[in-house]
């Protein structure tokens, strides 16, 4: 039996990124985070989500990407090292399984620092897998830990 993982599916501008599902708590519509004072530009700040305070990253800012201006983005909520962040993206297109021979390593290039873990290829279209515990390195986990 082919091995299957299954993943949430999003663009950030007109690329496709997917995360894990089991990594992702729920998806929210954005209407704006409150702005902490000191904190790296990719940090948009701080929402409140039935009473939690969930710090929220810009992911096209995170990764360098131009910011498009969208009207209507989402968050969505992840767990990663325990901890609930948001990361806003432009659009969750899907919830997709795919297999593990449809998966290849992501190429190794410093700009990326590892973010990404492999590349899906469902067809023509390749989506950029995140791997969470790099994106969120033990540093960036506990700047978020403090803000939230």
């Amino acid at each position: 039996m082919m091995a299957m993982e299954q993943l949430v599916a999003f663009r950030l501008g007109r690329e496709e990124y997917a995360i894990s599902i089991s990594q992702v708590k729920e998806i929210v519509r954005y209407s704006g985070a409150t702005k902490l004072p000191n904190t790296p530009a990719h940090m948009e700040g701080i929402i409140n989500l039935r009473s939690n305070v969930i710090p929220v990253v810009n992911l096209a800012k995170r990764f360098d990407l131009p910011v498009e201006e969208v009207k209507a983005k989402q968050v969505v909520i992840l767990e990663t090292a325990g901890l609930e962040v948001g990361v806003i993206v432009d659009e969750v297109t899907e919830v997709l399984m795919i297999e593990e021979e449809n998966m290849e390593p992501a190429p190794m290039m410093e700009q990326q620092e590892a973010f990404f873990r492999g590349i899906g290829k469902l067809g023509d279209r390749l989506m950029l897998i995140l791997d969470l515990d790099v994106l969120f390195d033990r540093e960036e986990t506990e700047m978020l830990q403090n803000v939230g």
